[in-house]
């Protein structure tokens, strides 16, 4: 029997995984459906109710005003003024203006997809993470702790190939599953748009920076399963992967934030993950160096970009030395 077959047809028969996979994408659903219902078009009718709407509330704030000006003078003129609920003078209390409310303050929500589609990418690619971690370090994890990979490795004893056609299967089910699901993602937010929202403005370069991203989206989807099966690979135990990414996540991150404050790093938002989160997610991102300026003295503090590509090396460069830890020890250290 073909060995990557067999690994794909494991890795389907796999409850754990099929019933994690499938609460991910009953979640998405349920956040898409969400969004559908909480959201409406904007016809003239809203914003003409929105228009009367801030007018009302304007009225209101004059009335309010009004009175708490009043109350303000007579507090005065009685002799003994209340100076901790009205200012000395009463004219500095200001009156409210007409265009402190804006009648967008009062419009219904509705999904504007150009400015609000990047935003629903975060909560996509954030769950199917955690799912393809938790799936990827099950899959070979388990496997080492019932004994199946020691009776695997006695029908085909090449060590390495063994691993990496499980690996391989695995990528080709966490494709398989998240590629379908950011095309279905997209176009449901589309959708939502065209019916509960707006579509203007999106022009053929929006169309292909919210491909990219979806690209990417699936990208780190795929390095959070390959990642999760090496690590699981190396304590050959589903838990070390857990472990080790909760350490690194909650112990590391601190740790690391503390060192780089104690030191008086420059751009210390480089030394935090989600930094690198935004960067991979948005193309790029922003870090100053809040350090390095005097605020008495009114300077402007130096800025540095970090992007995509810096994210992606990092990434590609931690991803193989798992994996690389990974086949060593499965090369190295006994079968028992």
């Amino acid at each position: 029997m073909n060995l990557y077959r067999a690994e794909l047809r494991r890795l389907g028969k796999r409850r754990f995984v099929r019933y994690l996979v499938l609460a991910a994408l009953l979640v998405l659903v349920a956040v898409v459906a969400g969004a559908f219902l909480s959201n409406e078009k904007v016809d003239a009718d809203a914003v003409a109710q929105a228009e009367r709407t801030a007018e009302r509330e304007f009225d209101l704030a004059v009335e309010s005003a009004a009175r708490w000006q009043a109350e303000c003078e007579r507090s005065h003129a009685s002799g003994e003024p209340d100076l901790n609920q009205f200012p000395p003078n009463c004219a500095d209390i200001p009156p409210p203006t007409r265009d402190m409310f804006p009648a967008e303050y009062y419009l219904p929500p509705t999904f504007v997809f150009r400015d609000d589609f990047p935003a629903t990418l975060y909560t996509f690619t954030g769950l199917l993470v955690l799912v393809f971690f938790v799936a990827g370090a099950s899959f070979v994890g388990a496997e080492w702790t019932s004994g199946a990979m020691m009776n695997l490795l006695l029908w085909r004893p090449q060590r390495l190939r063994v691993l990496f056609t499980k690996l391989a299967a695995l990528l080709t089910g966490v494709l398989a599953v998240s590629v379908p699901a950011v095309v279905l993602w997209t176009v449901a937010y589309w959708l939502t748009a065209l019916l509960r929202g707006s579509a203007e403005g999106v022009t053929v370069g929006a169309w292909r920076s919210f491909a990219l991203t979806d690209l990417r989206s699936v990208a780190l989807v795929v390095a959070a399963a390959a990642a999760g099966f090496g690590l699981a690979s190396i304590g050959r135990h589903t838990a070390l992967a857990l472990g080790g990414v909760l350490g690194v996540l909650v112990v590391g991150q601190s740790g690391l934030a503390a060192i780089a404050d104690a030191l008086q790093v420059r751009y210390i938002e480089l030394w935090l993950l989600p930094t690198y989160w935004i960067a991979w997610m948005d193309s790029s991102v922003e870090v100053t160096d809040w350090r390095a300026c005097d605020w008495r003295a009114g300077c402007v503090p130096p800025t540095s970009e970090l992007t995509w590509l810096h994210t992606g090396a990092l990434l590609v460069v931690a991803l193989a030395l798992v994996l690389g830890v990974a086949a060593w020890s499965m090369r190295r250290r006994d079968i028992s």
